[in-house]
């Protein structure tokens, strides 16, 4: 039934932020026309947070080592944020080209 799902990242200077998603974090795309780049994301999971308010939605991407990618941050000169002990794991954000914050976080909990 659902084959997978299509995120999009709003923003200001979209053109930075795709040449971040290339060329520093490495993802793989594919030109959708005209240098439209879609970009391929690991497995991923969903979960549904009881709030106050409908259709507010995240994106946070997870990885193994929360240090290791910290470190590949400092040496593409990459802003991020200081490492948070949330309990169900370790988070970070980094700040993209275009202005915006990315999560990420190497996750404590069960993983489907």
């Amino acid at each position: 039934m659902i084959t997978g799902a299509h995120v999009i990242i709003f923003s200001t200077d979209a053109d930075a932020d795709r040449a971040f998603l290339k060329n520093v974090l490495r993802l793989n795309h594919v030109d959708a026309g005209d240098g439209w780049l879609i970009f391929s994301l690991p497995p991923a999971e969903v979960a549904v947070h009881p709030f106050e308010k409908n259709s507010v939605h995240e994106l946070y991407l997870t990885c193994d080592s929360i240090a290791a990618f910290t470190s590949q941050m400092d040496e593409h000169g990459v802003v991020h944020g200081p490492v948070a002990d949330q309990g169900w794991g370790l988070l970070t954000e980094v700040s993209l080209p275009g202005g915006g914050k990315l999560g990420v976080y190497e996750p404590r909990h069960r993983q489907p």
